[in-house]
Formats: C-alpha cells, sequence, structure tokens
C-alpha cells in the first residue's frame, strides 16, 4: 500500500493543481460581465446657444496719460532767487498767475526808474521842437516871404529827431517794465509742479532751468489703433473739419486687485501712420483729470498712468457673439442640432478680435454652437450635452425609483 502512494501521489499532485486552474478559469469568465461594444457611445461636449442682438461695436487700446500742456520754466533774467512759493514743489497745485518763484527785483526797479526819467527829458525836447517850427512857420509869414518854406526853414528834421528820441524812450521804459515782471514767475494755467530745479538764493541767469509744470483742466492719452479696427470706429478726422459726434472711451487703470475707471472722449486724430508699428494714433481726452476744477470724482487720473482704453464703435445689427476658439480655421463652427448630432456650418464673419467672434449669418437664433475643441469633426457624430439630462437615463432613474418603491411595499 506504501508502495501504491509512493508512485501514484506524484503523478496526482500535477493532475490536481491543472484541474483547479482550469476549474477557477471557468468561474472566472463566468462570473465576467459582458463587454459592450457600443460603436455609437456620444460624445460629451459643451454648448452655448446662439443669440442675435443689436450691438455697438468696441475696440480695446491702451495708453499712458498725459498732460495737455507741460511748460519748462527758465529765467529770463539775472538775479538771485529771494522768493519761492510754498506750492513751487514738486506735486504742489497752483492757479493760473500765482507766483511760483521771484528774484531780485531791485536793479530792474532802478532801471524802469531810469528809463521814466529819460522819457520825460525826451518829451520835454519835443515839446522845445514843437514849439521852435511854430515860431519858424510865424516867422516867415511875418517876413512877407513868397512860396513855400523848406523843412530846414521850418525845423523839420529836428521836429522828426525829438520825435524818434521820444520813442526810443519809451521803448526802453517797456522794456524795463517787461524785464521786472519776469523777475516774478507766473503761469498761465493752473496746474501741477512736475519738478522743481531752483531755490531760494540761487543766482539764476537768462536760460536757466528753474522747474517743470504742466496744466490740470484736462489730460490727453495716446491710443494706438490697427488698421483693421479703424473700420468699426467713426474716428473725427485729423483736420477737424467734419463734423461727427466723438466717441466715448472707457478708462481702466488696474491696482492689485482693484481698478478704477473714468469716462472720456475721443477729440481727435494724429493723421500719420507709424512708420514702425503701423498704427493709428487717436487721442483721448479726460476734463479736469485731478478733480479740483469742479468735476466730482472718486479718484483722480494722475498723469503716468498706464490705462486700458475701450472705444465705442459703430452699431451693428443682428449678430451673435461666441468666443473667439468657436471659430474654425475655414469660416465654420460646429452646431449640436436637435436631435444632438454634429454639424458643420459656414458663417459670415463682421469681425473677429483675440477673445470673440460676431457672427451675421450662417446660425440661427437658438442654435447651439459647440465651444469643445474637436480635432476630428464628423458630421452626424452623437453628442451628448454638457448640462442636459439624457433621455434614456432619465428612464432609467425613474424605473430604479419605481422598484425601490415596490420593493419597500412588499416589505
Amino acid at each position: 500500500m506504501r508502495n501504491f502512494f509512493r508512485f501514484i501521489l506524484p503523478v496526482l499532485i500535477p493532475v490536481g493543481a491543472l484541474v483547479l486552474v482550469i476549474v477557477g478559469t471557468a468561474i472566472n469568465k463566468a462570473n465576467r460581465p459582458d463587454r459592450n461594444e457600443d460603436p455609437d457611445q456620444a460624445m460629451l461636449v459643451d454648448v452655448l446657444p446662439a443669440v442675435n442682438e443689436s450691438l455697438v461695436f468696441t475696440v480695446e487700446s491702451q495708453g499712458t496719460v498725459r498732460p495737455r500742456t507741460e511748460t519748462t520754466l527758465v529765467a529770463e533774467v539775472s538775479g538771485k532767487v529771494t522768493s519761492v512759493s510754498s506750492n513751487f514743489v514738486a506735486g504742489g497745485f497752483f492757479r493760473k498767475g500765482d507766483v511760483l518763484l521771484e528774484i531780485d527785483p531791485s536793479d530792474y526797479q532802478t532801471a524802469v526808474k531810469r528809463a521814466q526819467a529819460n522819457l520825460a527829458g525826451r518829451k520835454a525836447q519835443l515839446a522845445q521842437e514843437e514849439a521852435r517850427v511854430e515860431q519858424a512857420t510865424k516867422d516867415w509869414q511875418s517876413l512877407g516871404r513868397n512860396g513855400t518854406p523848406s523843412d530846414l526853414v521850418l525845423r523839420k528834421p529836428q521836429l522828426a529827431e525829438a520825435q524818434a528820441n521820444v520813442d526810443a524812450a519809451d521803448a526802453d521804459l517797456q522794456k524795463a517794465e517787461r524785464d521786472l515782471y519776469r523777475t516774478r514767475i507766473r503761469v498761465p494755467y493752473d496746474g501741477l509742479v512736475r519738478e522743481k530745479a531752483a531755490d531760494i538764493g540761487q543766482f539764476v541767469s537768462p536760460g536757466t532751468r528753474l522747474g517743470v509744470t504742466f496744466a490740470i483742466d484736462s489730460a490727453e492719452i495716446r491710443l494706438p489703433l490697427a488698421a483693421n479696427d479703424l473700420a468699426y470706429l467713426n474716428l473725427p478726422s485729423a483736420t477737424g473739419s467734419e463734423k461727427t459726434d466723438l466717441p466715448t472711451v472707457r478708462l481702466v487703470a488696474k491696482a492689485g486687485d482693484s481698478a478704477s475707471e473714468w469716462i472720456g472722449r475721443i477729440i481727435r486724430t494724429e493723421g500719420v501712420v507709424d512708420e514702425r508699428s503701423r498704427v493709428v494714433y487717436a487721442v483721448a481726452e479726460i476734463k479736469d483729470p485731478y478733480g479740483v476744477l469742479g468735476e466730482a470724482r472718486e479718484k483722480p487720473l494722475a498723469v503716468g498712468t498706464f490705462v486700458q482704453g475701450q472705444i465705442d464703435g459703430i452699431f451693428g445689427e443682428n449678430l451673435s457673439v461666441f468666443p473667439r476658439h468657436v471659430l474654425r480655421s475655414d469660416n465654420s463652427v460646429l452646431v449640436a442640432d436637435r436631435d444632438k448630432k454634429l454639424q458643420i456650418r459656414s458663417v459670415e464673419v463682421v469681425r473677429s478680435t483675440p477673445d470673440s467672434v460676431y457672427i451675421q449669418s450662417g446660425i440661427e437664433d437658438g442654435d447651439r454652437v459647440i465651444t469643445t475643441a474637436i480635432e476630428a469633426a464628423i458630421p452626424g457624430t452623437q453628442l451628448a450635452v454638457n448640462g442636459e439630462i439624457d433621455e434614456s437615463a432619465e428612464e432609467l432613474t425613474d424605473s430604479a425609483e419605481s422598484l425601490l418603491a415596490t420593493a419597500e411595499t412588499e416589505q
């Protein structure tokens, strides 16, 4: 018996292992669910409904706020600076006609008095010559001479010389008074001081730089516009000969997470095309940017601020606006029809920007335009629209809820 197991066991062990493997494989295959080969599996996509609307085209640009008028102050006379206004500092506000800086006027006051005295003397000489001319005329008549007396007899050259001396003295007085006036530095507008370059006690001569100021009644922003943007704007001409309504421009400046907005107008174009960038510059104007001349502002628009500009353009009717990426290279878009089948529609594009595309025709109001990127679009492909409940799924849900209710009732 022992010999029997010695010969049989080595044979039974491999056979048993093989049987176990075969049985386990069969059981796993029986329990494995059948693979559902569904050749018509739907493609999940996102869509946007087409909405025909009328709108105003806008063109975006950007630029830096600059003053309308900027002045470099220089001395016109020489002397020592004896007085400086408290507002004559960088960022200081001043009114039209305020004295910002004064040069020692003593020598110029003396020059005015000397010119006044010289003019008085010349006028006295002129009066004497006029009397002599009158006397020479009477003497000629009293002598009973015939004919017309010469200019020398009537002392007309001497009278003309005296009159010229008066005019010269009057001119000297005007120059002296102008020099005296120029000792007080004024600016003919309300403004701000950008830079201060001279101070009290400093000796200046004609041409010495004193500072820089700019007007604050209005500010300007040069906005570059590409050639293809001009067709959507109604801009004023460079010459200003055409009477058009000035387009509105919204200016936005961002500082961190906050943004401020101002409203201005496009007042002119520069009338030339930049040779390097091939753009045309439109000039936007904003009144009272600092809000100190009567314009109510939540926040001043400081000179030097970089702003984004959005210019209102012409009016467009019956347009559908979509994100730029929905437009294919052949001017077509993908549409999900009522049966959730993919369609390729050729469209007429009125305008295309880096962010948006404006479609005039090719799609109808209510059409669902696919926004999901599809590399190889095949017309007729079954679609599943994201956000819409599939009817079959809804039926399964209803059946499951019905079975659950039946089971609870039986219990």
